[in-house]
């Protein structure tokens, strides 16, 4: 985000992040306690203590330089009790009601977090002069959980977490190989659909079509395996030669493969589209926001199981004009509107209306 401003010309000065404080240190403790001992979930980032902490750190920055404006990305426990007039942009890609027994880092938990998660939000969102939602599903949260001012929500999508775009002209060379190529990317093999996945690509193979899996970001369980599967377990996208292997793998598969059980947003989608690499993935959370049915991949039901989306993948691959027509809208999606400069450009108009 703040490199994307820096090349729309804004000058940027970071505040953060705070190191670990006593009080976070104690909360992270806290936390553990709670899990071993309760099996509850004790929000340690989410608490009055530690956002009055950060009220103070902030506004004693704040006062050292003269600033137009503040771009909070997930930061209500940071600006929740900040004092100030200068207006902030808080950037989210869900609120704490939305992921609420949703996301699995936020299930089970002590009933003082879910207030306290709750109350630092509201304040949030109250004190905040624009707030930037990654998607429709946590924009419609803030208004309907918070009574966010409708004046104040813009839906802006997140972009790719690349530092090297490929070229329009690369990646629409992609040409099919002698079998299907699914990439499954993510670090949480049951919490991603890994299971789904995996059937996905059985159910493919059942149907006479040839097809590959590569299972990227983690170690699936010992039962999931095959001889056309391939894993790999981790990759750093900040080592060169890391990142050069998973540029690669986008460019050699034929869909990304995200049957994802929850999903705030999903950056790797437009990270897929990118490479022209189109995304069959669940209709849940943030994502339909980025994927639109036929224009960059398509989204099926929670409910729905590896044959149907064997069904779907079959139907696509076996029609050369429609996968390669797919393709070339997919990266047209991530050119348009999935990418960090178009967010950014979007931010910075905004911020200079209200200034």
């Amino acid at each position: 985000m703040a490199k994307a401003l820096e090349r729309q010309g804004c000058q940027i000065t970071y505040l953060g992040p705070v190191g670990l404080s006593p009080r976070k240190l104690a909360g992270k403790i806290a936390n553990r306690v709670s899990q071993i001992l309760f099996h509850k979930v004790y929000d340690w980032m989410d608490t009055f203590w530690l956002a009055k902490e950060y009220a103070k750190i902030f506004k004693k920055k704040l006062a050292e330089q003269s600033f137009n404006a503040i771009v909070a990305p997930a930061s209500r426990t940071e600006i929740a009790f900040l004092e100030t007039e200068i207006p902030i942009l808080y950037a989210a890609d869900a609120t704490f009601k939305a992921v609420s027994d949703y996301h699995q880092g936020f299930t089970g938990m002590w009933d003082v977090s879910v207030r306290e998660g709750n109350a630092l939000e509201q304040a949030a969102i109250n004190r905040a002069a624009l707030l930037a939602y990654a998607s429709d599903w946590a924009a419609q949260s803030a208004l309907k959980d918070y009574n966010a001012d409708p004046s104040k929500v813009h839906i802006i999508p997140f972009g790719a977490n690349l530092d090297e775009i490929p070229s329009s002209e690369e990646v629409l060379k992609r040409k099919k190989a002698d079998r299907c190529r699914l990439l499954f990317l993510g670090v949480n093999w049951k919490r991603k659909g890994g299971e789904i996945a995996f059937e996905t690509f059985q159910k493919l193979a059942e149907m006479g079509l040839q097809t590959e899996l590569t299972v990227c970001g983690c170690k699936p369980p010992k039962e999931f395996s095959h001889k056309n599967m391939n894993v790999i377990p981790f990759l750093d996208k900040n080592d060169p030669h890391q990142r050069r292997i998973l540029s690669d793998l986008f460019l050699a598969s034929d869909f990304l493969l995200l049957p994802t059980r929850n999903e705030c947003y999903g950056v790797v989608f437009c990270e897929a589209n990118a490479f022209g690499l189109p995304a069959i993935a669940t209709n849940t959370g943030g994502v339909p926001t980025i994927i639109r049915n036929g224009e960059n991949g398509y989204l099926l039901p929670p409910e729905a199981g590896g044959a149907d989306y064997a069904k779907l993948i079959a139907e696509i691959y076996s029609d050369d004009a429609r996968y390669y027509e797919l393709c070339r809208t997919s990266r047209q999606a991530f050119d348009q509107r999935l990418n960090w400069d178009v967010w950014a450009q979007k931010v910075k108009n905004l911020i200079s209306v209200i200034l």
